[in-house]
Parts: structure tokens; C-alpha cells; sequence
């Protein structure tokens, strides 16, 4: 989902990460608002001073959406669900679940958590600029606190539509699964709803695109396309969640990998392993057949291709990390976030330094496309 991401602060031993196109919007909201919004509400300033409020009404709803998201996840923590951290991007802010939650009251109040955070943050900057300008405050401050006041309540108000992925639907998910016991029957209904919103809102935001309203309309189409794409993946993901739930690596690993050994050219790794198995990274072993670490395709690319015959796999091969390897006891359900992370389809099973097989997300989808067959015909 994500880019690269940069930390920016840990919250309550939550990590806060920040990604590259969260500065995109940043720039854009501090040009917009520097050049229009503040100069029409506010005349007579001088250019400098409506630039700086720009600025720090972006940075506020940096800080304001990093308020809403860690209420979310401190809820999370006390119904006992695991947290990643929080993640700023493009479209706003997201705290990043590992597992889905427990009980439809745990969905509910982790849900609600958000826009009852941006309500209360909103109502009380509004409420501080009303002070500041009955006190005759400088403009500027009254400005951006109630422009960051107002945003909070909008954003609150379009979180809490009942379209998931928003928090809305979480909520409307939370009392569907509370009313059927049913979280699949929930989840579809729910992100149902949730694509059909983003498609209305990829509708409206071509049409304001082809009368005029070219950033306004793009930003519409853009939110609804993600909207959809959310909302979308909420069922594969959601099935994959209950397919691998407590099943362990070594149930769905091959223990008969290919493997590298050590002293193979660079050019035979090429043509007798990377082409002929179509792989990324193998498992490379020495005489005695352990392990002696990983093989990859980039780091082939890194040698002149005049020394491929000159050079051995040894050379290149560097030792297996946290990123490519996982124990055989260790859930599937880790693998694949570990997959995700590290944009990786298959990793390397160890027990100790011993190998002891692969697993690959290939495989996974096959083993999950089965489940769902034998569920169907239920």
C-alpha cells in the first residue's frame, strides 16, 4: 500500500511513519491555502504571512490526523490488538492492524475512536479561534486554528459515512456482525457499500474534471478509485486472514527446495537456475549441503556480465536475514506480512542454520483458492 516511508516520532510505543506522498498533499494544502483560502479571508497580510500560515495549517492536519489515527489504535491496544504503528500517506492516515478485531464491540469503539477524537479536536480549535478573535488575537493564529478547527468536523463528518473502509463502515460493520454473527457476511455487505461510494465519488469527480474543477475533480476521482481498491481488498484480505488463522509454515512450505551450490559460476546461476526456475533468490549451500546463505537477481546485476564466468555464486551470495527467512513453526499468517513488507514472493525456511525448505506466495494464493472452492461448496 505503501511507498517509502520515513519515521517522524513513537506515540505511546506507537511507531508514527510518514510516507514520501503524504508531502505531496503537504506542498499542495500550503500552495492552495497560501494562495487562495487565506487571502480571500483574510485580506491585507503580507504574501510571507499567508505562506506561513499555509504551512502550518498543513502541519496542523499532519498533527490532527496523527491525533485521529492514535486514538484509533489506543483503543485497538485495549481490546488486546496488535498494532503496527501509524502511517501518513497520500489520502491521510491509517493505524495499521495485523489482525482483524476480536468482537463486533471492539470494531465499534476502535471504529467510533476517530471521529469522536476530530469532533472533539475540531469543536475545541473553533472554539479557541471564536476566543482569540472576540480578544482581538493576531489574525493569522485565528485563522489557521479556525480553518483547522472546521477541517476536523469535515473530516469527521466524511469519515463517519457508512462506506468502508471509512470509519463509518467499520462501524456499519460492527453492528452487522453483531446482528448475524456473521464477519464475512458483514465485510461484504459493508465494502459493498464502500465501492459503490468510491465509484459515486470517481462519477462526480470526472465530471467536475471535464467542467473545470480540474484539481477538485481530481482529487475526487482519486479518493474514489482508492476508496474502491480498499474496499475491494477488504473480502481477499479478510479471507486470508480466516484461511491461515494459527496454521503454521511448515504445514504449506516445499521441503525440497532448489538450492545453489556455493561454487556455480555467476553464468550457470544465470542459466541453469534464474532462467530455468524463474526465481528472484535462492537458498545457497556449501559441500556439506548447509546453508550458506542467499542468492539474488540483483545481486547478479551488480556484476559485469564479462565476469560471470570468472565469478562463483559464493562471491555474490550474502547470509540470509530477518527479511528472506522464516521458521517452520512460525504462522503463515507472518509470512505473508513479512512478503508484503519486503515485497518478496517466496522465503527461505529455517530451523537454526539448518534449511529446511520454501515457502512462496504462490503457493499460498493456491492453497487459499482451494479453501475458498471447499467453502463454496458447503
Amino acid at each position: 500500500m505503501f511507498g517509502r516511508t520515513f519515521t517522524l516520532v513513537k506515540l505511546f510505543g506507537f511507531e508514527v511513519k510518514i510516507d514520501l506522498s503524504w508531502l505531496v498533499l503537504g506542498l499542495l494544502i500550503s500552495w492552495t491555502l497560501a494562495k487562495g483560502f487565506f487571502p480571500d479571508s483574510y485580506k491585507g497580510l503580507d504574501p510571507a504571512t499567508y505562506w506561513a500560515m499555509g504551512v502550518a495549517a498543513a502541519v496542523g492536519l499532519l498533527i490532527s490526523i496523527v491525533f485521529h489515527e492514535l486514538w484509533h489504535s489506543l483503543i485497538a491496544r485495549k481490546f488486546g490488538l496488535p498494532m503496527k504503528g501509524i502511517t501518513l500517506f497520500i489520502f491521510g492516515g491509517v493505524a495499521e492492524m495485523t489482525e482483524e478485531p476480536p468482537s463486533p464491540k471492539a470494531e465499534f469503539f476502535m471504529a467510533a475512536a476517530g471521529p469522536v477524537s476530530s469532533i472533539v479536536l475540531g469543536a475545541a480549535l473553533v472554539g479557541i479561534s471564536a476566543i482569540g478573535q472576540g480578544g482581538s488575537w493576531p489574525r493569522p493564529f485565528v485563522g489557521v486554528t479556525n480553518y483547522l478547527g472546521f477541517l476536523n468536523l469535515m473530516l469527521a463528518g466524511f469519515n463517519l459515512i457508512p462506506a468502508f473502509p471509512l470509519d463509518g463502515g467499520r462501524v456499519l460493520r460492527a453492528i452487522l456482525w453483531g446482528w448475524k454473527d456473521n464477519l464475512r457476511w458483514a465485510t461484504r455487505v459493508s465494502s459493498g457499500i464502500g465501492s459503490a461510494f468510491g465509484t459515486a465519488m470517481v462519477f462526480i469527480g470526472a465530471l467536475q474534471f471535464v467542467f473545470g474543477n480540474l484539481v477538485g475533480g481530481m482529487w475526487l476521482f482519486l479518493i474514489g478509485m482508492f476508496l474502491r481498491g480498499a474496499s475491494k481488498s477488504a473480502l481477499t484480505q479478510l479471507a486470508i486472514q480466516q484461511a491461515f488463522q494459527g496454521e503454521r509454515v511448515k504445514k504449506y512450505m516445499k521441503d525440497d527446495p532448489v538450492t545453489v551450490p556455493a561454487g556455480t559460476s555467476v553464468r550457470e546461476f544465470v542459466d541453469d537456475f534464474i532462467l530455468r526456475h524463474h526465481y528472484k533468490m535462492f537458498p545457497v549451500v556449501d559441500e556439506a549441503g548447509r546453508l550458506a546463505g542467499c542468492a539474488t537477481l540483483n545481486q547478479v546485476k551488480e556484476i559485469p556480465k564479462e565476469e560471470w564466468d570468472l565469478r562463483r555464486v559464493a562471491d555474490l551470495s550474502k547470509a540470509c536475514s530477518m527479511d528472506n527467512t522464516v521458521s517452520p513453526d512460525d504462522q503463515v499468517l507472518s509470512a505473508l506480512s513479512l512478503m508484503s513488507r519486503t515485497n518478496a514472493s517466496r522465503l527461505i525456511v529455517v530451523e537454526g542454520d539448518r534449511l529446511v525448505g520454501v515457502i512462496t506466495l504462490k503457493d499460498i494464493m493456491r492453497v487459499l483458492s482451494i479453501k475458498a472452492d471447499l467453502e463454496e461448496g458447503r
